[in-house]
């Protein structure tokens, strides 16, 4: 039976090692055969021991990176691009399937796993495809280190230029190469959803009754306000984000 590799990043403290912890056992619980977990980051404190720590790299073009990110309003968002670095994870075999840490994971994630094999593969972002934009989003990517190299290496060469093209973000220029290299396709949407737009009810009716979980969802996207723990207890945040506690999501988040 195969293994089952599945990485995410980590760094700063917004989010704690609970996260980390919690999206390995969802990994653990819906994906058939072993799994390989590995998370980036620069403090493994707290990590079940089963957890894969990979050091946070300062790549070499860290600094021309971060100016160009400055200027876009959007310092430190495109760590996530050491992840693609080619030999990340020498004795790797196969594709990795990679989360954003603000998800649940709700059911089976094979069929994600192994959707369109040799392809980066991405959820179309909500938001963006409204506007007649073909960009994926990043809290779900499943990519191969071994045909993908060019995720890294690009960026790499011109860091500059790369990151005023995608205005500093990170899954615009993942989604928009892997277009343009015609190596692109989208995960599909009733697997990958978001809280807010697909779960939520438009006012009044979100203060009426509580947030759904779609039929065929497997990962739940907490992107923005509310994040799974304050969506579980109850949201206030604002008249269209309101969402009163939604006891499901505990079921599926946890260690």
């Amino acid at each position: 039976m195969t293994t089952a590799n599945v990485i995410c990043i980590k760094w700063g403290t917004l989010f704690g090692p609970e996260y980390v912890n919690r999206l390995f056992a969802g990994a653990r619980r819906h994906l058939s055969g072993d799994v390989r977990f590995f998370c980036m980051t620069e403090d493994r404190t707290g990590f079940d021991p089963a957890i894969e720590a990979l050091d946070l790299p300062v790549e070499p073009f860290h600094d021309q990176m971060n100016a160009a990110l400055a200027v876009a309003n959007r310092q430190g968002a495109m760590r996530k691009v050491s992840l693609f670095r080619p030999g990340l994870i020498p004795d790797l075999d196969g594709p990795l399937l990679g989360f954003d840490l603000d998800v649940a994971i709700t059911g089976p994630l094979d069929d994600i796993l192994n959707h369109a094999p040799g392809k980066v593969a991405m959820r179309a972002d909500w938001v963006e495809a409204r506007r007649g934009r073909k960009t994926g989003h990043g809290s779900v990517f499943r990519f191969d280190p071994a045909l993908h190299g060019w995720l890294y290496e690009t960026l790499a060469a011109n860091p500059t230029a790369e990151v005023e093209k995608a205005r500093g973000s990170e899954q615009r220029y993942t989604s928009t190469l892997a277009q343009e290299k015609n190596q692109f396709a989208y995960l599909p949407p009733d697997q990958v959803v978001s809280f807010k737009h697909d779960c939520l009810d438009l006012p009044p009716l979100n203060w009426l009754r509580r947030a759904r979980k779609p039929a065929n969802a497997r990962v739940v996207c907490f992107h923005g306000r509310p994040k799974m723990p304050e969506a579980i207890k109850g949201y206030s945040g604002s008249a269209l984000r309101y969402c009163r506690p939604t006891p499901w999501i505990a079921d599926h988040w946890v260690e």
